[in-house]
């Protein structure tokens, strides 16, 4: 059976580019959330120019498709040095003699120069090795900057037509970039890719910044900041950095998130003592108050379609997770582990939630069903907290502290993620410690 021909946009630098994909065939998809998966040998030729001849721009893009796709532990690109005779450019037809001696079950050609505009021409096909048939293809063009956005799109591409599932590359992490001695610490917000490139900050580190995160169109970030020692919650754009206060909270405020259309703003306040769920609506910035009760309510997330929200609570004499509906009616405690349960976030594909777990004087990272049952724990450490989600579900990315030492040195924080598996923990290089993290939907 062939799936229908599609039509991809490439949205790089502000500037429009698009690519059409070639038919593609049905394969088997098995979508796997336990146990360790065999990684899929793949092939990717360094792209060519128009004389059939690599270019240093097409050899960057096939090193760049490769760490990603290398990265998601999915998939283990083959050694240029095993190949025989790469084809010079997309439209040619490989030898499939020359690929199935070297295990390769896919094979990603492809072109990429600058032309005489200084635009960057692009084109690329995926094949399948075994059933010797192209599975898609794509062309498009963009300014030469874009290079690395154009690269991570068709590793999405390619992760997609081999797994099932949305790729996640194509996308932007943001997170506190934090420096200095443990009693003076500069905290700032920054930004980057998903593997760590084009990092940049976007604070200056002046106030004290916390739990950033991301609006639905990864155009906007809301975020902490404490400007005289008073919290408010802030709304930065960032592609300018200008920065927005949505209002001034009596008390105090903790982790804003927003709803997954982006109309509102979820966030726990603390006062008189008590600490309670509230909702902004983003047009008018009228407060809603969700939960009521002698307990602290906090780290509140929206389900994907909105309709429900997991927080974690002690209303129960320990710190344990809850979901209500988004009016904050019918409350349910999900959590009933060992310890406590905190930072509950809510999977992309709305089957099963994140969480931090603080157990026997050690920190996890672990999910769980909406309904409690199926824990598993992914990640452990002196402390490790912060979970956040790919856009596809499949991947969490959180940080982990070391612990300090008596002379007050020590306590580096750094990102790490992991599959959903719990196999393939990595961590994120950035340029000082890092914490809180949040990731991006796909970029645009």
């Amino acid at each position: 059976m062939k799936l229908s021909m599609r039509n991809f946009l490439f949205q790089v630098l502000m500037i429009l580019t698009v690519m059409t994909a070639g038919v593609a065939h049905a394969q088997l998809r098995v979508v796997i959330t336990e146990g360790q998966v065999a990684p899929t040998p793949i092939a990717i030729a360094d792209f060519t120019g128009p004389d059939g001849e690599v270019t240093e721009i097409g050899r960057q893009m096939s090193a760049i498709i490769s760490n990603d796709l290398e990265s998601s532990g999915l998939f283990q690109p083959i050694d240029s040095a095993a190949f025989i005779s790469p084809p010079k450019a997309p439209s040619i037809r490989p030898n499939f003699s020359d690929w199935a001696p070297v295990g390769a079950k896919g094979l990603l050609v492809g072109s990429a120069y600058t032309d005489e505009n200084g635009m960057l021409q692009v084109e690329f096909v995926l094949w399948d090795v075994v059933t010797q048939k192209d599975i898609t293809q794509g062309s498009g063009n963009s300014d030469p900057a874009g290079l690395r956005q154009l690269s991570h799109k068709i590793a999405d591409y390619v992760y997609e037509e081999f797994t099932g599932d949305t790729g996640y590359f194509d996308t932007q992490i943001v997170y506190v970039a934090e420096s200095g001695s443990q009693t003076q610490r500069v905290k700032r917000l920054a930004i980057m890719d998903q593997d760590g490139h084009n990092h940049r900050y976007l604070t200056n580190g002046l106030d004290l910044v916390l739990t950033p995160r991301f609006s639905p169109t990864a155009n906007e970030v809301a975020y902490l900041n404490y400007f005289n020692d008073e919290p408010n919650v802030y709304l930065l754009d960032v592609f300018t950095a200008r920065t927005e206060r949505l209002g001034s909270f009596p008390g105090m405020t903790f982790a804003p998130r927003f709803g997954p259309d982006g109309d509102k703003l979820i966030m726990s306040l603390a006062k008189d003592g008590l600490t309670d769920i509230f909702v902004m609506d983003m047009r008018t910035q009228s407060i809603t108050q969700l939960t009521k009760s002698a307990s602290i309510d906090t780290s509140p997330s929206y389900s994907p379609d909105g309709k429900r929200i997991v927080f974690n609570s002690d209303r129960g004499g320990s710190q344990q997770l809850y979901v209500m509906n988004a009016d904050g009616s019918n409350v349910k405690r999900i959590s009933y582990g060992d310890g406590r349960y905190a930072t509950p976030v809510w999977s992309p594909r709305g089957d099963i939630v994140a969480f931090t777990k603080m157990t026997g004087g050690t920190f996890y990272i672990g999910v769980m069903n909406i309904d409690g049952t199926g824990e598993r724990l992914l990640a452990q450490g002196f402390l490790v907290e912060g979970p956040t989600w790919a856009p596809n579900g499949r991947v969490l990315m959180y940080f982990k502290q070391q612990p300090f030492k008596d002379d007050g040195s020590g306590g580096q924080t750094a990102l790490y993620r992991v599959d959903i598996t719990g196999f393939n923990e990595r961590r994120i290089i950035t340029p000082s410690d890092a914490s809180d993290p949040a990731w991006s939907p796909l970029l645009r």
